[in-house]
């Protein structure tokens, strides 16, 4: 079994957009990345955290915008406007979940699309199904795509199964994977006997948000399996995978922490950085 560090890759990434970033200084550009969080939801604080501190390993200057829980949805799209039209920020990123009082597709259509660095908006979403050049892609299928591209993992033909059909990783994982020329099933929750997609699948892309879902008896030998899941269980984070059982029969296997996560990050300030370039174009 051969463990996909995300964790190291995402390094070698970052290593490489510094260098970048000293290039874009040296022409009077320092790529800037807006970050919204609304609330004091834990989890996000600490994402938001670890993309402010990825930034600065880059060089990349990081505004964070903390607002209050019952900041309205007329304030937030204001702020987002005026981020917009700000010609010194290049990437604009709202973390999710927001607050139930606000309409998080109204929300994600509100942001430029050429500083939609997250890749949610329709217009971004528009480019990647239709395989188009251009525009971001998400970050955590993109993530997982070089993960999988840079261990060498066969995808022209693959039968590949993806649990979870959300539109942050599911969907845009399964359109990516099609654009590859793989074979791609989604599961989801009403998805009957799980078992039997699972069973007979080369590779195994797990997104779904329940822990230990994805047993050793639902795989067969020589899989590869990706767990983009984190789940804290008795005070661990763990993913989707029953790590432990599954690894046994695995060929390839991100672990979690240190997978799939970094891997999203990276990504972030790859698009940052693109979008920063395009301020050369203009």
């Amino acid at each position: 079994m051969i463990l996909l560090d995300g964790k190291k890759l995402s390094d070698e990434i970052k290593n490489n957009l510094k260098q970048e970033v000293l290039v874009l200084k040296s022409q009077s550009i320092e790529p800037c990345l807006a970050v919204i969080l609304v609330g004091e939801d834990s989890a996000s604080s600490t994402y938001v955290n670890s993309k402010a501190r990825a930034c600065e390993q880059c060089g990349i200057k990081s505004l964070v915008y903390r607002l209050d829980v019952n900041t309205t949805q007329n304030e937030l799209l204001a702020l987002i406007n005026t981020l917009n039209y700000d010609d010194s920020v290049d990437g604009i990123l709202v973390q999710l979940p927001l607050p139930l009082h606000i309409n998080k597709d109204i929300v994600l259509e509100s942001i430029n699309f050429n500083k939609d660095v997250d890749g949610f908006h329709p217009f971004n979403v528009g480019i990647l199904n239709l395989n188009l050049k251009g525009g971001f892609l998400p970050c955590t299928p993109l993530g997982v795509m070089k993960i999988l591209n840079h261990y060498g993992i066969a995808l022209q033909g693959a039968n590949v199964v993806i649990i979870g059909a959300s539109n942050i990783v599911g969907r845009p994982m399964a359109t990516l994977l099609l654009n590859a020329n793989a074979s791609v099933s989604i599961c989801h929750i009403y998805t009957r006997d799980l078992k039997a997609y699972t069973k007979n699948a080369d590779i195994i892309i797990v997104a779904a948000g329940c822990p230990n879902l994805l047993k050793e008896d639902m795989v067969k030998d020589g899989v590869v399996v990706v767990d983009v899941g984190i789940n804290r269980v008795d005070g661990k984070i763990v993913g989707d995978v029953d790590y432990e059982n599954v690894s046994k029969k695995a060929s390839f296997i991100t672990p979690v922490p240190g997978g799939v996560g970094p891997m999203t990050i990276a990504v972030l300030l790859e698009n940052t950085i693109k979008s920063a370039k395009n301020r050369i174009k203009k």
